[in-house]
């Protein structure tokens, strides 16, 4: 995972802004120089104009929803435990447009009887999308939940099946 490079959070704040994509608003944050989270829906508070960072995102989300983008050149600072960070380092080693199961990710991870642990860690990713945990399914090739909704998974996943041809 690409960590970012900034000044302490002491003095830089954290900024976030609404960006309107194919699978409904999506409200992307930066704070000290790297996206910390994308959350499905717009938030009231996130400001109007995009910092320079913001706007790459907006940019790069857009290339991908339009099929000309298949990876994310941004700094990523996700929080979390180092589980977690395990987990979230595996799902962007899924190369676009295929899928993993739970337990093939676990056993990436480094533990092969924790696919249960990687639901869970997949549902507390603060970063969906850019780290792909909508590639990751049931080990009977089942769509397993989504924080975005099973539709966007699926929208998702079929969106990089198109892609792919």
């Amino acid at each position: 995972m690409k960590k970012a490079e900034g000044e302490s959070p002491i003095l830089e704040g954290k900024h976030s802004f609404v960006m309107l994509t194919p699978i409904g608003p999506l409200t992307g944050v930066e704070e000290c120089g790297a996206i910390t989270a994308l959350s499905f829906g717009g938030v009231p508070e996130a400001q109007q104009a995009p910092t320079p960072l913001l706007a790459e995102l907006a940019k790069q989300l857009a290339e991908y929803f339009a099929g000309q983008r298949r990876e994310f050149t941004l700094p990523l600072a996700p929080q979390g435990t180092p589980w977690q960070h395990r987990v979230w380092d595996a799902l962007l080693q899924i190369p676009y447009g295929e899928t993993r199961s739970y337990g093939a990710v676990a056993r990436f991870a480094g533990n092969p009887k924790a696919a249960r642990a990687v639901g869970h860690a997949n549902n507390r990713n603060p970063i969906p999308i850019l780290i792909p945990c909508h590639r990751v399914i049931g080990a009977d090739g089942s769509l397993i939940g989504y924080a975005g909704g099973m539709n966007v998974k699926r929208e998702l996943l079929a969106l990089e099946a198109s892609a792919q041809n």
